[in-house]
């Protein structure tokens, strides 16, 4: 049912977008640790919807349809706020493409296997991507004018943040080439069978 917790969670990931791109417009000190703030709850129920969906027993299609899309929307939106209000140096642009790229293969990988009823699991590498992903956004969010609110001016938030997004991206690129390798295996384009050992 779509009023389900695991859905309604789900759906409160792609409610808070609006409300996330409007507190970053804002800009400064207060309204970055907002942005911060918003997006760590937006994130957060990432992990919630999936634990209700398992203990409740409410798993459905609308959930497995809707989850990927809202953790797709919600990192692409912030992508795009932290570039367009300058908050990536020139270096912090490149994990960010990969990252975007990755999301929408990927996006399009899974769409290939459902139609042949494949699935994949989620593998602990992809948990620790998503980890680092999620990390890394939130602290370029918040940025170096949270640190000075926070009075821990010495933390330097955003050069941490870049680094997590650099650690993010090369994650990104691994996992998405196990995706990339499944569908073509299941796509009969490579063998799933290892090379014959040639006789001794």
């Amino acid at each position: 049912m779509l009023l389900d917790l695991p859905n309604l969670l789900t759906l409160s990931r792609i409610a808070a977008i609006p409300v996330l791109v409007a507190v970053a417009a804002i800009h400064g000190a207060y309204a970055d640790f907002a942005a911060c703030l918003v997006f760590a709850a937006a994130a957060i129920t990432d992990f919630f919807d999936g634990y209700f969906a398992r203990s409740r027993r409410q798993g459905s299609d609308i959930g497995r349809m809707m989850d990927p899309i809202a953790d797709k929307l919600l990192v692409g939106a912030t992508l795009m706020l932290l570039v367009g209000h300058g908050r990536l140096t020139a270096y912090g642009l490149y994990p960010a493409i990969v990252i975007l790229l990755r999301e929408i293969m990927v996006s399009g990988l899974r769409e290939y296997l459902a139609g042949i009823r494949i699935g994949l699991p989620v593998t602990p590498l992809a948990k620790w991507k998503t980890t680092f992903q999620m990390g890394a956004l939130g602290a370029l969010l918040a940025g170096d004018e949270s640190a000075r609110l926070l009075r821990i001016e010495w933390l330097p938030v955003s050069t941490i943040g870049e680094a997590m997004l650099w650690i993010a991206a090369v994650l990104t690129l691994v996992t998405g080439w196990d995706y990339l390798t499944a569908s073509l295996r299941h796509a009969g384009i490579v063998s799933s069978t290892p090379a014959t050992q040639p006789p001794r």
